[in-house]
């Protein structure tokens, strides 16, 4: 009978052993997606509002002046667009003085 009571402990001994770190691997794997999944989403609304700023400026440009702006450069000196280079390139391209710019925002690889 104590032999049985010392397999069983022991048992219960190596299920804990195993079972503990495998939950606490799990809950850091679980925490390093959660953060990487938030990282990622705060990339995707830093592009968004960077193009959405570029656009407000450039109707708030035609508002005032009548004109979309005839090119980038335009709209970082005369409404203070800032834009980080090393992060993000700007596709802007302008067909005409009345006509709304074509503007594409992507994120330089890393």
């Amino acid at each position: 009978m104590i032999l049985m009571k010392k397999k069983k402990g022991s048992l219960v001994g190596l299920i804990r052993g195993l079972l503990l770190p495998a939950v606490a691997a799990a809950v850091l794997l679980f925490f390093a997606a959660a953060l990487n999944s938030l990282d990622d989403d705060r990339e995707t609304e830093s592009l968004r509002q960077l193009e959405e700023a570029l656009r407000r400026s450039c109707v708030s440009c035609y508002s005032a002046e009548g004109i979309y702006p005839p090119d980038l450069e335009y709209l970082k000196k005369h409404y203070g667009i800032q834009i980080n280079d090393k992060k993000y390139t700007v596709h802007y391209s302008a067909f005409a003085e009345n006509l709304m710019p074509d503007i594409t925002v992507l994120e330089n690889s890393k």
